[in-house]
């Protein structure tokens, strides 16, 4: 949670001083890198939880996929800049709505167990 917290103020000082973005193409690129070792550990963690059939490691799936999804959004940014809309880049730093999302999904695994998604 505490990381959300950064990047939502992070993204609010960007958005109050915007700053040029610089290196797109490397940005995008860290993007679909984080994006599949991400899908990868998702994977893996939702296969074996389920068959172990343990709550935290389907929850820990779910967080790893919710990261992936992060870093979707930030190649999505980095094609937003390079269009002109430099909005982008603040508006993609704060991913506190995804976790608190993926926060909200383990607290119900680890609650209710591994069938209630």
């Amino acid at each position: 949670m505490t990381r959300a917290c950064v990047a939502f103020y992070e993204s609010l000082l960007r958005l109050i001083h915007p700053e040029a973005v610089s290196h797109l193409c490397a940005l995008a690129a860290a993007g679909v890198v984080g994006f599949i070792g991400n899908e990868i550990a998702a994977v893996i963690r939702l296969r074996a939880g389920s068959r172990l059939d343990s709550p935290s490691l389907v929850a820990d799936g779910y967080h790893a996929r919710t990261d992936g999804y992060v870093s979707l959004g930030v190649v999505a940014s980095a094609a937003l800049v390079a269009l002109g809309a430099e909005v982008a880049d603040p508006l993609s730093g704060s991913p506190s709505v995804v976790i608190l999302r993926i926060a909200w999904q383990s607290w119900r695994t680890i609650r209710h167990g591994i069938h209630a998604h």
